[in-house]
């Protein structure tokens, strides 16, 4: 069953269960005999709500298949190879939204409830001037470099169709809210002098506003649709041909064999099989869709009510958002907008996913302990031994599968790093033949494959069914980690890949079984290999048209300059309290990400808050990295789709379970606490985002207290621990929490965790900082806008040199040194001292180091006594109540 009503992004970006074609359990259509050649069956690949017959089928599929065939050429290394039909990003982005926005205006009708089966001319009419509009900058770049700054009066008005067409898709595909936010600021933009005084603005001419928001690269072809068009397509691409190979339904059906038969085992399966899914998914309302309709009913049947089972899995889908290595759309724009390696990105956040999802876990058991749950029935006797056993064995076969291939790329890269890219691609190609060799028994190729799961399945060959899977997401991570391609190119490669399994696996099944034919097996595959690559372009039409309307947020920021607007609201209201300013940062991310999907939802609060964050921080004495005012505000943003009276997640879930969504929500919310705190303290403690963290056994220390803190904060806000808790024993566990999550709170009062260095004690501390070290510097000037600042960064220094004035040029910092400190000379161009705000002209007064102090993680150690004294407390009730109920029956 798939949402209604408010639900409008999970409609469109999960492709119908029924018509996927999957090894794993989709509907099977026989290929009429005689068939030589695959064909293009447009029912199977419908492109939004509407689903046409006859031939506009046929254009929507052909449009989606075009699509997804141009953005493997642009990613491909072949244009370079061939030196032709290279394009440049401009062009690139332009042909991108010009095919997103021909197929929403096509596949999405005007009103939601029209079930006209054609398409109206009007909409032809209309989606063929948007595309004409959208991909001008394509077919007339040239043209528009000769006069950037002053367009032409059909430059203007092709702009104002464009704005105009893409705004009118936007509202079909993803509703009003969006819609409505960019016309607000439109207004913004050309009624600045008429705002109040905090928020005015000189305002800026129609033809000046059309040329900056769609004849350049800083409004819709800005970075964000370039990012669409550059990372995410291939991903979400490469999830489309997962989910049509069938892996969606093998980690689903791996988790409940592998955790089913556990107390609760069933919701702890939906969180394992939402982890697996946000790997290949863009959206957390997808990831609702996608899981839900087998996870719900299993957790509803275990005993969970259906506001529980419908929040479970509605935590569970968003958590996937933050789930590396992958963690969708965001981690792609994080990239561009923070100016760090993608590898890097994923180290930062994956603390607070592991909290986040072990947490989840952890709340699943709680739930389960005190309604005193069962799991699905076992198929064998109950023995702790097999238990542990079919576990271990699932981690292993899942995870070491994945690290196999990381390992012995890294070991081929070292032998032979000149050809060890081929090596590894026919090593993996044969290790793909020899794992679906070993699946072709157990993989499921009948109806039934994708019912409800009333049992638990067998272990053994769930597990083996679907190991090839895993393959292409090795070869992501070991293009990324090992051979550090970019992250377009490593997409391309694992697509490829992919696509090779698509259209191999029926096939070589057929061959390794012997019962059927190997040639009708292959023309089901090349079908296979269209309905992916259509599904693709599908699921794309939403984030491409998000991502373009977002780039009319992000260009009004750099037109009438609201980012300071935006940070000057937040001082007044915060009177300069860190806590305070950061709450409000927190609820503006929710107001601002309510209806948005994912990746326009951090867009739209990242432009405007991330900067907010810094510069108050700064002000305040706290510098934050950048990284982790982007994870604060994508974090609050993601809440969005869970919190009322917006939550689309909550809505989907909801549909799904039969159950009121305003409930579901106020529930999963609950459930998702500890992603409401996690923020706060990796601010505060940028620790938690392995910053400053060095040494394995370092990070191991860190990871295990902030496990722990995170399961203390959970026992706190579920009042369970061993039994239900006082309210003192709440107090103290939270007390413990602080501790373990941010102990600089406490070691901070009592001695100064920095001394502050000038002269040329500054000097000799930047040319002896470690290598890749975060210097905190302190800085002070006069900006290009004519204000007078004081501010401190954390600027990266990167690797050791000669001289101070060299590492700084190293970070990007042109520096001359004189009696009064460092005068800063020159920024480069995006570079990360450009992205902290650092101007020419400014000057480094001081740096701080740190101070000769005793480890805060010393502070751990009281948290671990306190979290012992209310452990020991429950033990000594729980027994108490056991010795009362054992005589109670006696007398």
């Amino acid at each position: 069953m798939l949402p209604t009503g408010n639900t409008r992004e999970a409609a469109q970006t999960a492709p119908p269960r029924e018509t996927s074609t999957q090894m794993n359990g989709a509907n099977e259509h026989t290929p009429e005999a005689g068939t030589t050649t695959p064909r293009l069956r447009a029912a199977n690949v419908a492109m939004g709500l509407r689903v046409p017959a006859g031939r506009m089928a046929h254009v929507l599929a052909s449009t989606g298949l075009a699509w997804s065939v141009f953005q493997l050429w642009v990613a491909s290394p072949l244009p370079e190879w061939l030196g032709a039909g290279v394009f440049n990003e401009a062009r690139i982005r332009s042909l991108h939204l010009a095919f997103a926005v021909f197929l929403a205006l096509l596949a999405y009708p005007v009103l939601r409830r029209e079930r006209r089966p054609d398409i109206p001319r009007a909409d032809i009419v209309l989606a063929t001037l948007a595309a004409l509009s959208a991909g001008y900058l394509a077919l007339f770049y040239e043209s528009v470099s000769e006069h950037v700054g002053n367009p032409s009066a059909i430059e203007v008005g092709t702009a104002a169709i464009g704005l105009t067409l893409l705004l009118e898709a936007t509202r079909r595909v993803l509703g009003l809210p969006m819609v409505g936010l960019a016309l607000t600021l439109l207004i913004y933009i050309f009624f600045g002098e008429q705002m109040p005084d905090l928020i005015a603005h000189k305002g800026a001419s129609f033809s000046h506003t059309m040329g900056h928001l769609w004849l350049g690269t800083e409004g819709v072809f800005g970075v964000a649709l370039g990012v669409s068009a550059g990372f995410i397509f291939l991903f979400v691409l490469f999830g489309a041909l997962l989910e049509t190979a069938g892996a969606g339904s093998y980690f689903i059906r791996s988790a409940v064999a592998m955790l089913g038969h556990l107390r609760g085992g069933p919701a702890k399966a939906a969180v394992v099989a939402s982890a697996a899914t946000g790997l290949i998914s863009g959206s957390s309302i997808t990831n609702v869709v996608t899981t839900g309709p087998l996870t719900i009913p299993l957790i509803k049947r275990v005993g969970y009510s259906a506001e529980k089972a419908a929040a479970i899995e509605v935590a569970a889908s968003v958590n996937g958002q933050v789930m590396p290595p992958v963690m969708g759309a965001a981690a792609f724009l994080m990239v561009e907008y923070v100016g760090v390696p993608y590898v890097q990105v994923l180290k930062h956040a994956l603390i607070s996913a592991l909290v986040s999802y072990l947490g989840l876990m952890y709340i699943v058991h709680l739930e389960a302990v005190k309604a005193n749950m069962r799991g699905l029935p076992r198929r064998h006797s109950p023995r702790w031994q097999r238990t542990l056993a079919n576990i271990s064995l699932g981690v292993i076969g899942l995870a070491g599968t994945l690290a196999f291939v990381t390992v012995a790329g890294a070991a081929v890269h070292a032998v032979v790093p000149q050809i060890s890219f081929a090596v590894v691609a026919a090593l993996m190609l044969i290790a793909y033949v020899v794992l679906l060799r070993i699946s072709a028994p157990h993989i499921r190729t009948d109806d039934s494959a994708d019912a409800p799961i009333t049992a638990l399945p067998a272990f053994g060959p769930t597990l083996r069914s679907g190991l090839h899977f895993l393959l292409p997401v090795g070869a992501l991570v070991w293009n990324l980690v090992i051979e550090q391609l970019s992250p377009t190119r490593a997409a391309f490669w694992a697509v490829l890949f992919l696509a090779f399994i698509v259209l191999t696996q029926r096939p070589l099944l057929t061959w390794f079984r012997g019962d059927g034919s190997v040639r009708a097996s292959a023309w089901r595959g090349a079908q296979d290999l269209v309905d992916g690559m259509a599904a693709g372009a599908r699921n794309m039409v939403t984030v491409a048209i998000a991502t373009a309307t977002a780039g009319i947020i992000v260009g009004t920021v750099t037109l009438t300059g609201i980012g300071l607007v935006m940070t000057d609201l937040v001082t007044a209201l915060s009177g300069g309290n860190i806590i305070l300013m950061l709450v409000l940062v927190a609820l503006i991310c929710l107001v601002l990400g309510m209806g948005l999907p994912t990746t326009a939802n951090y867009i739209v609060v990242s432009s405007l808050m991330a900067p907010v964050i810094v510069a108050l921080g700064a002000q305040n004495g706290l510098l934050v990295p950048l990284i982790a005012a982007h994870l604060f505000v994508f974090y609050f943003g993601l809440m969005a789709d869970i919190t009322p009276p917006v939550g689309l997640a909550s809505y989907a879930a909801a549909s799904i379970a039969l159950t009121d969504p305003i409930k579901t929500g106020m529930q999963a919310f609950r459930y998702s606490m500890r992603m409401v705190l996690i923020p706060f303290m990796f601010v505060l403690n940028p620790k938690l985002l392995l910053i400053g963290v060095d040494g394995v056994g370092y990070t191991l220390l860190t990871l295990g207290s902030a496990t722990l803190a995170g399961f203390a904060f959970i026992s706190v806000n579920q009042g369970w621990l061993l039994i239900k808790s006082s309210g003192r024993e709440r107090l103290v566990m939270l007390l413990a929490v602080f501790m373990l999550f941010n102990p600089g709170m406490f070691m901070n009062p009592l001695i100064a965790p920095y001394d502050q260095l000038i002269g040329a004690e500054a000097e000799a501390a930047i040319i002896n900082a470690p290598p890749n070290a975060r210097m905190r510097v302190f800085l002070s000037g006069t900006t290009i806008e004519g204000d007078e600042v004081e501010r401190g960064v954390l600027l990266p220094l990167g690797q050791p040199a000669a001289s101070a004035t060299r590492r700084l040029a190293d970070s990007g910092v042109g520096t001359v040194i004189s009696d009064t400190g460092f005068t800063i000379t020159r920024v480069e161009f995006g570079s990360q001292a450009a992205k902290l705000g650092i101007q020419s002209g400014f000057r480094i007064n001081a740096v701080e180091v740190p101070s000769d102090r005793p480890a805060q993680e010393w502070m751990f150690l009281p948290a671990l006594a306190l979290i012992g004294w209310v452990v020991r407390q429950q033990q000594r009730r729980r027994a108490a109540l056991a010795e009362h109920a054992a005589e109670a029956p006696a007398a």
